[in-house]
């Protein structure tokens, strides 16, 4: 019963991460793709679903996991046998991000800088390991999310993309589960009984994206048709641009 109902849930969800990737052309042949991992539920997801679509992939290319270790002293054995499973490579990262901010810095609003280290340590180590595309696990609500955030304490209606370049690295940043609702993220990593590593961080929970999220949550309850709303106004509006060929 289970292995059946695998089976059309992959379908469902798998046909419309492969679209997404060919729509903004995220994976080509020979790409050496790192995957940022934090060893939460989306990041995990993100991992065993690309495993996924490299299966069935018309051309070969690589995937290397990444988690960067921000001084925490978290216990990566659980990503560790993921990846074991999976057949992917697993990164170690380590810093002393968390030290820098939250006691040399002692920082009251830490969620930017500690954003900005993250991503700058994630992408020397892709570099490190010859990759050329940096995938992350941000899903259709993170976009949501930003998208709000940005309208009340910015006055800007912009998100972040599907595909970036980065000119300043020579990378391409990804996210193929953009058009993913965070709740089949959620149902997939119970099904699969993917791990997941506690996180440390003293203000997660207490952010203003977590405000945000709330916001969403309730709008989804109400009309829940408006997901695809949201995908086409952030389309039509130019907020996610499909690459030059």
């Amino acid at each position: 019963m289970r292995r059946d109902y695998n089976k059309r849930y992959n379908k469902w969800f798998l046909s419309t991460v492969k679209q997404t990737i060919i729509n903004y052309k995220m994976i080509e042949a020979g790409d050496r793709l790192a995957i940022g991992i934090s060893g939460g539920k989306d990041s995990n997801a993100l991992l065993y679903i690309l495993t996924l679509v490299r299966e069935h992939a018309p051309f070969p290319f690589s995937l290397h996991a990444i988690f960067v270790e921000m001084g925490w002293g978290v216990d990566t054995a659980p990503m560790q046998d993921l990846c074991r499973k999976l057949g992917i490579s697993l990164h170690v990262e380590q810093t002393r991000i968390a030290p820098i901010v939250f006691e040399a810095r002692k920082e009251k609003n830490p969620c930017s800088l500690c954003a900005k280290m993250r991503r700058g340590a994630l992408h020397s180590a892709a570099q490190k390991l010859g990759c050329n595309r940096v995938a992350l696990g941000h899903h259709l609500d993170d976009a949501v999310e930003t998208l709000f955030l940005n309208l009340i304490y910015s006055g800007r209606l912009d998100t972040f993309k599907p595909y970036t370049y980065l000119d300043r690295r020579d990378l391409i940043l990804v996210r193929p589960l953009i058009c993913i609702p965070e709740k089949t993220l959620a149902a997939l990593c119970r099904l699969e009984d993917l791990p997941r590593v506690h996180n440390p961080c003293p203000v997660a929970g207490g952010t203003k994206r977590h405000e945000m999220g709330e916001i969403v949550n309730f709008i989804i309850s109400r009309y829940p048709w408006s997901y695809q709303r949201f995908i086409t106004a952030m389309e039509k509006r130019g907020l996610w641009k499909w690459p030059v060929p």
